[in-house]
């Protein structure tokens, strides 16, 4: 039974997506939606995230959606992996971002410093592992980035423990999509 889930993926300039209103966006968030919504059935209580831009900021949109409907006690923490992670965002950004946090049940960092080097980054990502039951990763392996990184991370935390990675990849948002166009024209 999961009680925590590390929520984590590819940040939004990986996908191209360079604007709030981009058609891939709800197509993401709703299989976010449809896999949170099987872990609260298995009692899923918290979802943690570490803040970035992209997957990680609309899973939080979902987790508020969420409460806001069926699971108001469902809880976000957001653990940076450093403190001002936004500082070179643009204003539009950092506004999200702090709309995000305001949300948020708890929010910290793993390094209470501001960024120095790439171990702040590997300590996040093993923070995140150890302190969850399954992770979440919107990760292909066929389009490599910055997700990759933690999902190593958590392929090697599960040779020697207990954990789950669930994985959504981009046919699964094909899907879904095909799904959406097949009700549109049958329904419509």
């Amino acid at each position: 039974m999961a009680k925590v889930a590390a929520i984590s993926g590819y940040k939004s300039f990986e996908l191209g997506i360079l604007k709030k209103n981009h058609p891939a966006i709800p197509y993401i968030k709703k299989a976010i939606r449809n896999s949170l919504q099987g872990m609260l059935e298995e009692g899923l209580e918290w979802v943690l995230i570490s803040g970035q831009l992209g997957t990680e900021l609309w899973a939080a949109e979902v987790v508020f959606e969420l409460r806001e409907t069926e699971y108001p006690e469902l809880k976000l923490a957001v653990i940076t992996p450093y403190l001002e992670q936004e500082a070179a965002w643009s204003e539009t950004n950092k506004e999200w971002y702090e709309s995000i946090l305001m949300e948020a049940d708890f929010v910290d960092s793993v390094s209470h410093r501001p960024y120095e080097k790439p171990w702040q980054l590997r300590m996040k990502n093993q923070f995140h592992i150890e302190k969850s039951d399954i992770l979440l990763l919107f990760y292909d392996s066929e389009k490599e980035g910055s997700p990759k990184y933690l999902y190593e991370i958590a392929k090697h935390y599960q040779e020697n423990n207990e954990y789950e990675i669930r994985t959504i990849q981009f046919y699964d948002l094909q899907v879904l999509a095909e799904e959406e166009q097949w009700n549109y024209d049958h329904f419509s």
